[in-house]
């Protein structure tokens, strides 16, 4: 039952594949794998395959000879077709190319159409074929201007003669982009070129003041030469100038015209400009410390307006002649108040004689480029005063350790070499001493030529700063001598007084410094004649400044003779001091000086000696001065309101010592007196004494008043105030004087003298 089943399946399957289509196969056969009689199918259609093969078979063999006939008829037909091919394709050939040659000519005529309109929109299209191409090749080569005449042109010409095209609307679309573009490119150009000036003027500013240092040198060098063609050549070379493009500025100024907005341009460029001016003109805080940081500052402010002087030689209007004065009057009113400022601090006159050279020079280079620089020069003149206290404060020093270091002693020299090299440094004239043979001694100290050579110092120091200060030889002559006054007057004239004053100085150093002011005084003729020589300016010149050295040294010697009378009347006092009279001692036989006035004159007689080599009267004084005091002392001592009771005995001792004091005056302790005039310093205290010890009242009161009075310089109240010391002495020790007669009648005697003297008084002081 099974095999019939699966046999009737099988003849199934073979139908469907001999009647089914190829492509749907696939399930047919997909059942005949899926079943269990697989070989068997396998047989089946292997049966089947050989029953169609045998009908395949006959039929071929019943039809061969029609196939045959058919063959032969195909090839007698194939010719004529071949003909009939050949015929077409040429048709079809033809009409193809009557369709391209169409299109040729409708695009021929294109063509012509749009080189028509081309031409007429861009006259120059043989030249630059792309315009937009052009103006970007103008950009990328910074030819702005071209670039906008180009579009000018396509803007105004030929893009309105070309019709309304899409090309032409683009174009007109970004016309404006491109100008703009061409605007911010040319601006941004300009800002790196304010960047990179601003960060260079100090280069700038160093080649001008150089070039304009080189000129100057070449002036004062070459006067009566003529500069080789070379020489200038290589100044060009080096110009401040060309160490800058300018063309930024230039092209951006052009830009800008050209769009319309030069205002808008000149004000950016002058606004950036000052605020780059405001920055240059603010120096450093410590721009005083080194010359350095002055110079820095210079050549900044130089390197900016070599710059816009350059603007403004070289455009139409971008700055006028009023912008640039007007900000040059702002940069010299902060630079004059930032020197004022800066230079104060200053105590080296080293470093403000440096920077005065280099202010010098800085205005000198702006003066080349026809900027005023008056103001400088007056503030120059203003430092010169500050130059000058600076200068004092370094002579003070050096004129004080000159004082310090002397030994205020004569200068011995051994040799002709040693006299020739200290006559070199002070202009010392003595035939006498030259005569002299070796060893001698020079009459002053070693501070005379040291203080006369630095006299000398410092009036060439004083000579260097007026230099180049464009002043005439009779104004840096007047500079020189006011300031060497002061140095006299002030500087050297307080180091003698600190000299003269400091304590410890004895006589003999005091005589020597009068002795060197007198030589001193004496060569300040020399001294006018050494300034003469280097301002080339006569000392007899009308109005010319006279040098106060004399009086100067006039003044130090006068206070050296003061110091000497106070220091020898000093000395005198301490004598005066031992002195221990005892006021209540009988009279006594023809007594001695005191022990303490005779060392007083051996020390007066010692110092006078010294004395002999003073100038002028300053001995006689000095000695009539000694004995002034001495006689004044002893009267104030006879005098003393503490001393209540003076003996006779007492007067005879101080008489004994004024006549030695007499003995010293007559014996001529120093040249120079006439006759006995020494001996009247002792006159009031002589003839006091010689009116007591003598007893001698009849005659002072009846010759009192008169010319030819004896006792002339006897004053009455010091009359009557040692007599009633006397009075006072006698009442208290002549306890029994009521029983001795004469010791009663001298009292009585004293109270009738004190009585007329007293009326003596009423009578003529009134």
């Amino acid at each position: 039952m099974a095999s019939v089943e699966a046999a009737a399946e099988h003849e199934r399957i073979l139908r469907e594949i001999e009647s089914t289509d190829t492509n749907c196969i696939g399930p047919t056969l997909r059942s005949v794998y899926d079943g269990q009689e697989h070989g068997l199918f396998m047989e089946k259609l292997d049966v089947r395959i050989r029953n169609h093969d045998r009908e395949i078979e006959k039929m071929c063999n019943h039809h061969f000879q029609g196939f045959v006939d058919s063959i032969t008829e195909l090839l007698k037909v194939r010719g004529e077709a071949q003909k009939l091919k050949v015929r077409r394709d040429g048709k079809d050939c033809l009409i193809s190319s009557m369709e391209e040659l169409k299109r040729c000519r409708i695009q021929q005529r294109n063509i012509a159409t749009t080189i028509d309109k081309l031409t007429h929109c861009l006259p120059g299209k043989q030249t630059h074929p792309e315009p937009f191409q052009m103006q970007d090749s103008c950009m990328y080569q910074c030819r702005y201007y071209p670039a906008l005449r180009t579009l000018e042109q396509l803007e105004q010409t030929c893009l309105p003669r070309a019709g309304q095209y899409r090309f032409c609307s683009i174009m007109a679309e970004n016309i404006p982009k491109l100008r703009t573009q061409i605007r911010d490119t040319a601006m941004m150009q300009l800002r790196d070129f304010l960047e990179s000036i601003r960060k260079h003027s100090d280069k700038i500013g160093e080649t001008a003041i150089k070039q304009s240092r080189g000129l100057t040198m070449g002036r004062e060098g070459g006067r009566g030469m003529s500069v080789d063609k070379d020489g200038e050549e290589g100044e060009e070379e080096e110009r401040a100038q060309d160490l800058v493009d300018f063309s930024p500025v230039y092209r951006c100024l052009h830009i800008y015209t050209v769009l319309g907005l030069r205002d808008v341009f000149e004000n950016y460029y002058r606004k950036q400009r000052r605020k780059q001016a405001r920055l240059v003109l603010q120096p450093h805080s410590n721009m005083h410390e080194t010359l350095e940081g002055y110079r820095r500052y210079f050549n900044q402010i130089v390197g900016f307006f070599v710059v816009e002087d350059h603007i403004l030689h070289t455009t139409r209007g971008l700055v006028n002649r009023a912008y640039v004065e007007e900000l040059w009057e702002l940069a010299l009113s902060k630079i004059v108040a930032a020197l004022r400022t800066h230079s104060s601090y200053c105590d080296d006159p080293d470093l403000i004689l440096d920077l005065k050279n280099l202010i010098v020079l800085f205005a000198d280079t702006l003066q080349g480029y026809g900027f005023p620089v008056s103001q400088l020069f007056d503030m120059l003149l203003e430092m010169r005063e500050q130059y000058g206290e600076i200068l004092l404060k370094r002579w003070n020093i050096t004129f004080r350790q000159v004082l310090d270091q002397d030994n205020y002693s004569p200068i011995p020299v051994s040799t002709e070499l040693e006299y020739r090299q200290y006559t070199s440094q002070f202009p010392l004239q003595d035939p006498e001493l030259e005569k002299l043979p070796f060893p001698k001694k020079l009459p002053f100290s070693e501070f005379v030529p040291k203080v006369y050579c630095q006299i000398k110092e410092f009036i060439y120091a004083s000579l260097k700063y007026s230099e180049d200060l464009h002043l005439s030889s009779t104004e840096v002559d007047d500079m020189i001598r006011k300031s060497t006054n002061l140095l006299l007057t002030r500087t050297l004239s307080h180091c003698l007084q600190y000299a003269i004053k400091k304590k410890n100085v004895g006589l003999a150093e005091l005589v020597q410094v009068i002795i060197n002011t007198t030589h001193l005084e004496q060569s300040c003729h020399f001294l006018e004649e050494f300034i003469s020589n280097i301002t080339n300016v006569p000392p007899d010149t009308v109005n010319a400044t006279k040098l106060y050295g004399t009086s100067t040294f006039k003044d130090a010697r006068h206070g050296a003779e003061a110091e000497i009378y106070t220091s020898l009347n000093t000395k005198i006092d301490q004598f005066l001091q031992l002195a221990d009279y005892d006021w209540l001692a009988a009279v006594q036989g023809v007594g001695t000086a005191s022990d303490y006035l005779i060392d007083l004159i051996a020390f007066l007689k010692s110092t006078f000696s010294v004395f002999t080599n003073l100038p002028g009267k300053v001995a006689q004084t000095a000695c009539m001065s000694a004995c002034k005091h001495i006689a004044t002392s002893l009267m104030q001592l006879l005098l003393d309101p503490e001393i209540r009771q003076i003996s006779m005995g007492a007067l005879h001792q101080l008489n004994a010592d004024v006549k030695e004091c007499e003995s010293f005056a007559r014996a001529g302790p120093v040249a120079g007196f006439q006759g006995d005039t020494l001996l009247l310093a002792f006159s009031d205290l002589r003839q006091l004494l010689d009116l007591f010890t003598q007893w001698d009242w009849s005659t002072y009161l009846a010759d009192y008043g008169k010319s030819t009075c004896k006792y002339l310089r006897v004053n009455p109240h010091t009359a009557l105030a040692l007599l009633e010391k006397m009075k006072e002495m006698s009442r208290k020790n002549n306890v029994f004087a009521q029983f001795r007669k004469t010791d009663r009648d001298r009292q009585k005697l004293i109270d009738t003298i004190i009585k007329q003297l007293r009326n003596l008084i009423a009578q003529h002081h009134a």
